[in-house]
């Protein structure tokens, strides 16, 4: 019976670990920025796009944690951008596949040219910058209302 129950509490560890190493929510969350873009110049609906070191980056991991998967982003970027993940993770069991680490190199050489991580970037559908933000220690609210300051002003 105590082999059946370390099992177990092994089984939930290795759950529970993976639920935390998960870059973002995929319902929310996409990873193929030709997509959104050609949905982009469809609706007039800009992308955020989230450069970040998911397994490494500590800012990253707390941008995550604190702001992105929160209720009230999620709330906030569903109605206003198409969610675009763009993952560097440094450990092998986290490697993307070649064709995601190639889409998501040629994205950072062409809108994260100095390799900041993490990185926020609007850009609208001529793929114009909209807004551009890094980790800040604020409030949901708060960073959502800098997006915004910055968005009204284009």
């Amino acid at each position: 019976m105590k082999r059946i129950t370390s099992i177990l509490l092994l089984l939930v560890a290795f759950s529970a670990a993976a639920q935390n190493s998960t870059p973002l929510d995929t319902a929310v969350w996409k990873c193929n920025y030709d997509q959104l873009l050609a949905q982009s110049k469809e609706t007039g609906k800009p992308i955020l796009m989230v450069f970040s070191g998911s397994d490494w980056c500590k800012p990253c991991i707390k941008l995550r944690e604190q702001i992105l998967v929160k209720p009230e982003f999620s709330e906030w970027s569903t109605n206003k951008v198409y969610c675009l993940s763009l993952d560097f993770p440094a450990q092998k069991k986290n490697a993307l596949n070649d064709e995601q680490r190639l889409h998501n190199e040629r994205l950072a050489e062409k809108f994260n040219t100095s390799g900041v991580f993490p990185l926020l970037i609007i850009v609208d559908s001529n793929e114009t910058i909209l807004a551009s933000l890094g980790f800040k220690d604020v409030s949901v609210q708060e960073y959502i209302e800098d997006l915004e300051k910055q968005l009204n002003n284009h």
